[in-house]
């Protein structure tokens, strides 16, 4: 006679497991628990991405994806607004030594800004999406990106520039941009310590004429 139990199996019990524990969370932790694991699983798959992927990333049953999200593109919609968003950027940014020489502060910024800027590239490459959709083109995200962003770290050197702040910040957010993606780089993206040195020194020796 077996000495196993009569009851559920392994499997069974598992799933009880993992229904239980979803039901713990509140709407909006879970909302949150299944962006977070669906993220990683975008850039893998993009929009091959199953729900039973999903699901094991997030350790909950398919049907829970459900009572937080409609659909399944609504679910892709909440993870690519989640990676346009720009406040886990700023957190970063906000943490930078303001007492550091401007050429450091400068190389910690750019690192931060082709890191997200890379994020957005591999994320749309792996989706497909040729552009950001209309929607994350918002002014306001870039004028976040700016003006609380670079220009607050830069603001008191003003007197060192031969042009305004603003016009600086512009200058270090497009070259990063176009030095950091795939295809205007042609796969050799700029260091951010080029960068820097070259916004900051431009590409002539010292001393010598134009």
């Amino acid at each position: 006679m077996s000495g196993e139990s009569s009851g559920s199996s392994p499997i069974a019990a598992f799933d009880s497991v993992r229904r239980e524990r979803a039901r713990r969370l509140s709407p909006a932790d879970r909302r949150e628990a299944i962006i977070a694991a669906t993220r990683p699983l975008l850039y893998q798959h993009g929009r091959a991405t199953t729900t039973k992927l999903i699901a094991e990333a997030a350790g909950i049953a398919e049907g829970t994806i459900f009572r937080s999200f409609d659909t399944k593109d609504e679910l892709f919609d909440a993870v690519l607004e989640r990676e346009f968003d720009p406040g886990d950027f700023l957190a970063d940014v906000a943490e930078i030594d303001r007492g550091l020489p401007l050429r450091d502060r400068l190389v910690l910024f750019t690192t931060l800004l082709q890191g997200r800027f890379v994020r957005i590239f591999s994320l749309m490459a792996a989706m497909g999406m040729p552009k950001p959709p209309e929607k994350f083109q918002n002014p306001e995200t870039r004028r976040r990106l700016t003006d609380g962003g670079l220009a607050s770290l830069i603001d008191h050197d003003a007197d060192r520039f031969t042009l305004p702040v603003e016009r600086v910040v512009d200058l270090v957010r497009l070259l990063t941009f176009s030095g950091s993606h795939p295809h205007i780089s042609d796969q050799r993206p700029l260091s951010p310590e080029e960068i820097v040195d070259v916004i900051l020194n431009g590409v002539l020796v010292p001393g010598r004429d134009a």
